[in-house]
């Protein structure tokens, strides 16, 4: 005889082991593979995301009721982007990706989607599904950009961002939020700091390579010191962005004809006068981490700070570090500094 106690153990039981599982078809006539994992690539490129069909019969690829469906995945997973759908000769992309992407369709196999002039927003995960009738298949395949990730805190000092004041600060200095990964990355390569920022997902965190008392603790292990998700109206921190390649010329200028060094406005007006614009943040640091730019000598940024690219360190320039150099957000009637400008390639 079946107790109410032993009728309760079971039911809970069967809550606990469904809630976890995801359930597939195995008797699906379909597969698909990505071939590869991660595609890495660089903002101004074009990539290819590999998507594979595999079915047990003989029918042809493409036919009337076979539908593609490429969708990106959001940073905490919570949603699908719309990227492209094909059915037949029908075939649809959806906001920024319309005019970028297309299926390659190298057979009747192919479901690769191909990618042109890569953004710095387009790295992440990207789903590749195929449905035929009753039966359909998925796999995920991740689009990663080569670049440099970088602390970031506006002029009124450290945490004064919330989540959506963090994402325009990126975006103004040529970048974007950094993802978990991108940050994992950079402390795997020996980033290093101690303020808290936020992350594409919500989080926030910060890398550390050198366990100290202020940063987690002497006693604590290296890695990624995590405060989990935030409020993004109402929590305050940095923000951790991330860029790649550009494709124009970074470079400074040290004073105007008469040798004298520039307040903020006069060196937005004198890379204005050479045909460029004065360099973002988010440019010095590329040119200093993807090019090897080096340059002793502070100049103005677009956000009214004064910066400095050292790649070869040594005494008065960074002596124990490749870094960027941060002076500050000083006056902007100051004449003590160059100016650093961008000219882009078009």
């Amino acid at each position: 005889m079946i107790t109410l106690i032993s009728i309760a153990l079971l039911s809970l039981s069967l809550v606990e082991s469904l809630d976890p599982v995801f359930i597939s078809d195995d008797t699906s006539r379909i597969t698909v593979t990505t071939e590869q994992a991660k595609i890495i690539t660089a903002r101004g490129a074009n990539a290819t995301l590999p998507c594979r069909l595999d079915r047990d019969i003989e029918d042809a690829f493409g036919g009337t009721n076979m539908r593609i469906k490429w969708t990106k995945l959001s940073p905490d997973y919570s949603k699908e982007i719309d990227v492209l759908v094909s059915m037949g000769f029908h075939k649809k992309t959806y906001g920024d990706f319309q005019g970028r992407v297309y299926l390659q369709e190298a057979d009747e196999n192919d479901a690769s989607l191909v990618f042109s002039e890569i953004r710095l927003e387009d790295f992440g995960k990207y789903k590749c599904e195929v449905i035929d009738g009753m039966d359909d298949a998925t796999d995920v395949v991740s689009l990663e950009l080569e670049g440099v990730v970088f602390p970031y805190s506006p002029r009124l000092g450290r945490y004064n961002l919330n989540f959506h004041d963090a994402k325009k600060a990126c975006k103004d200095q040529d970048a974007t939020v950094a993802s978990f990964d991108q940050l994992y990355d950079a402390w795997k390569g020996g980033f290093d700091w101690c303020n808290a920022g936020w992350l594409n997902d919500g989080s926030v965190q910060y890398p550390i390579t050198t366990p100290r008392g202020p940063c987690g603790g002497n006693n604590t292990a290296p890695g990624l010191r995590n405060y989990g998700l935030r409020d993004k109206d109402r929590s305050l921190y940095d923000v951790f962005c991330f860029t790649s390649n550009f494709t124009g010329r970074f470079y400074y200028i040290n004073s105007n004809i008469n040798g004298t060094k520039f307040t903020y406005d006069e060196a937005i007006q004198a890379c204005h006068e050479e045909g460029a614009e004065i360099a973002k943040v988010g440019q010095m640091f590329a040119a200093w981490k993807l090019l090897g730019y080096d340059q002793c000598d502070a100049g103005w940024l677009a956000d009214g700070s004064v910066r400095y690219p050292i790649s070869n360190p040594r005494r008065r320039c960074s002596p124990t570090e490749a870094a960027v150099r941060f002076v500050g957000f000083p006056d902007k009637k100051h004449r003590l500094f160059g100016a650093y400008c961008f000219q882009p390639f078009y």
